[in-house]
């Protein structure tokens, strides 16, 4: 297969020689980063939903806001963190193709490092009134927006100093860091519930125990800056690329990285195969527990908890292998297999849980877990997918615009539902909401070439 570099590598052609044991070293530390990169990114994603939801009531009047005005504060706080990702995800992707994946990295890591504390420290409504509410929900989308470059630039910087037999493994194990992140964040949320009590408005959890995680971060986001500062070196395969730039030997979209991602028929294939799998994953991370399993099927908190522990932890093993296996028989292969599982085995795992009132609970959890590894299976292979599929002077705006902007239309997914719970059943138009996303993302990937043999150098 040739590479999707074209000109804008001179040594596109060249065989790839043996791994320099230089070379190696700056691979693991470039990987290191980037696994350490996605868990502080999910960790800090995960911080509202599990550790400040309790706490909202410390921002708020005391009985004195409408139920349904409360209803829009608080999706506010983690609407304007996803609305901020895309953005952040086109800053610091054209400026990781500019000035360079490790720089920019440094630079969005500690900026939501800083934005983080910052958020730890807003004070409450009897100290700032409801500009305390207003504040949050500021700091949140400018750490949404320091977020979304977070993973633009670490990630692909690990791919382009990985071997190309070895960039499924890596990038299976990169993002494994998104379930572990969550076990963690859960883990330390049950803590932080044990220790600080949450009685109220005035309780120690609600006044400044939430502040505690919050805190912790704000620490790991600079200690991974501090890593980028000494450990990781910037990718040679950029730094060539910026060479031949300047020596007048690159073409394409050189200076203009967001404009020739948005124009190329290779984003609008990425855009649609991920939309289709953003749609499912929505449905495992913010359905499943919300809706079908505290709902439909009953579970109480508790129960909810341990489901969802058991289940995260089995995908950080299955990211891992799903990585592996697209590495062995491609990535578009796979990619189309778990598309068509997804809207066949995972719409039938779906169907037993959204009628599972009543089911005992151990079962409940092996069905979980089953649906959550087949529907996730497609998210061990997309770092690697996306990296190859943009040439390294536009691959850090490719993978950050390809990666993130496809999430916004899925977010919607509660309003797609309704639209079907129309025509239908609700539990049917969960079905059809799911088949659907699987279906795209196989026809997205089907529109693609197969990747895994492109050469970056």
């Amino acid at each position: 297969m040739t590479s999707h570099e074209g000109p804008t590598s001179t040594t596109a052609t060249r065989a790839a020689p043996g791994e320099s044991p230089e070379r190696a070293a700056k691979r693991r530390s470039a990987t290191r980063g980037a696994f350490f990169a996605e868990f502080v990114d999910m960790f800090d994603i995960y911080l509202p939903t599990v550790i400040l939801t309790p706490a909202l009531i410390y921002f708020q009047p005391a009985g004195r806001l409408d139920p349904g005005l409360a209803a829009i504060f608080t999706s506010l706080v983690f609407v304007t963190t996803l609305v901020g990702r895309p953005i952040g995800a086109a800053v610091f992707g054209a400026l990781a193709d500019r000035v360079g994946r490790r720089r920019s990295t440094i630079i969005s890591v500690t900026g939501f490092g800083v934005i983080t504390l910052l958020i730890a420290l807003v004070p409450g409504y009897s100290t700032l009134g409801i500009a305390s509410y207003w504040l949050l929900i500021v700091l949140r989308f400018l750490d949404g927006i320091c977020l979304g470059g977070g993973y633009t630039g670490a990630l692909p910087l690990a791919m382009e100093y990985s071997t190309k037999s070895r960039r499924g493994l890596l990038g299976g194990i990169i993002l494994a860091a998104f379930p572990l992140a969550y076990v963690v964040i859960t883990l330390v949320g049950l803590a932080s519930f044990a220790l600080f009590p949450l009685a109220g408005p005035d309780s120690p959890y609600a006044v400044w125990g939430w502040r505690v995680p919050f805190v912790l971060g704000a620490l790991l986001a600079f200690v991974l800056a501090i890593y980028y500062v000494r450990s990781v070196s910037e990718s040679e395969i950029w730094e060539a690329a910026e060479a031949a730039k300047s020596e007048g030997t690159s073409q394409g979209g050189a200076g203009r990285p967001l404009i020739a991602v948005l124009r190329s028929r290779t984003f609008l294939q990425v855009f649609g195969m991920m939309t289709g799998f953003w749609l499912t994953q929505n449905l495992v991370t913010l359905f499943l527990p919300t809706t079908v399993l505290r709902n439909l099927v009953g579970l109480s908190n508790n129960q909810l908890t341990v489901a969802l522990l058991v289940a995260y932890v089995c995908l950080v093993g299955s990211y891992i292998a799903a990585g592996v296996i697209g590495q062995r028989i491609g990535r578009r292969r796979f990619f189309v297999i778990a598309g068509v599982l997804i809207a066949t085995v995972g719409v039938a795992l779906m169907a037993v849980l959204v009628n599972g009132r009543g089911l005992p609970f151990g079962l409940v959890v092996l069905v979980v877990v089953a649906f959550s590894v087949v529907v996730t299976a497609p998210w061990g292979v997309v770092l690697p997918y996306i990296t190859e599929r943009f040439r390294t002077d536009v691959r850090a705006s490719g993978f950050g615009l390809g990666f993130s902007v496809s999430v916004v239309i899925p977010s919607f997914y509660a309003f797609f539902l309704e639209g079907l719970g129309a025509l239908m059943p609700y539990a049917t138009a969960v079905l059809v909401l799911l088949a659907l996303g699987g279906v795209l993302g196989a026809v997205g990937a089907a529109a693609g070439p197969e990747t895994k043999d492109v050469d970056f150098e």
